[in-house]
């Protein structure tokens, strides 16, 4: 039985992307405005539409949703699943993702993610990130917030990977606060190795408030990565009845 709803729901999934390219074509040809908001914020709605057909996932959101996406936030989560980006897409905001590079070659989502004026980053190429962090800085003086997953890439056991500090040196240097999102529960969206979804998860999302940089220093980035993961892992840490120290990987 599960695998006839999970293939009704790859088919629904399939047939809403197909649909969405031409419809996020033409609302990029008329979207006069240069940071391309309002195609960005039609294609996190693409997201938003998939986490809702799907009637495996309970999506519980809590914490501050009430912020203003034209006040530039750098926003930061942690990793856990290919979940995670249709579970944050239900979050009223639109925010440029930075994303790796071999993602914008994939057919169909590649091209909405262009489209959408998401950043896409070379991580084989130190000197090319350069261009990453100018691009982000363009968008935050116009009043459009970026998105990291610090961590890199998804974890694995489900712990708290180490950060990278290049988010967070940004907000620094451009002077906008870290909005921190927890996630949990997305692991189970979609087990490894599998295209079966798995029935009844329960997924958790929580904004924490935004975390001003004021006081910190250009050398100062990684002193505000330990604050931002520590809170990270600390409401992991209550959610799973869990010490912070095993959380942590």
């Amino acid at each position: 039985m599960q695998q006839v709803k999970s293939f009704f729901i790859w088919a629904a999934i399939v047939l809403l992307i197909v649909f969405w390219v031409p419809l996020l074509a033409v609302r990029r040809l008329f979207d006069r405005e240069p940071t391309h908001y309002k195609t960005g914020r039609l294609f996190r709605k693409l997201g938003h539409t998939i986490s809702r057909i799907n009637p495996n996932w309970h999506i519980r959101v809590e914490g501050r949703t009430d912020l203003d996406d034209r006040h530039p936030y750098v926003v930061v989560s942690n990793h856990l699943s290919n979940a995670d980006i249709p579970v944050i897409s239900n979050l009223p905001w639109e925010m440029k993702w930075v994303a790796k590079k071999e993602l914008f070659s994939l057919p169909f989502a590649g091209w909405m993610m262009r489209m959408a004026g998401d950043i896409s980053v070379d991580r084989s190429s130190a000197t090319k990130r350069v261009g990453v962090f100018k691009k982000c800085s363009y968008y935050l003086s116009r009043n459009v917030s970026v998105m990291f997953f610090p961590e890199g890439t998804r974890s694995r056991s489900g712990k708290l990977n180490r950060f990278a500090p290049g988010a967070f040196d940004l907000a620094i240097r451009e002077n906008v606060p870290v909005v921190p999102i927890v996630l949990d529960g997305t692991r189970e969206c979609l087990p490894k190795n599998t295209w079966i979804f798995k029935p009844g998860v329960e997924v958790r999302m929580k904004i924490l408030d935004p975390v001003p940089v004021e006081g910190f220093g250009e050398k100062d980035g990684k002193e505000l990565m330990n604050t931002v993961r520590q809170m990270i892992a600390s409401q992991l840490a209550e959610w799973r009845n869990e010490s912070v120290e095993k959380v942590l990987g």
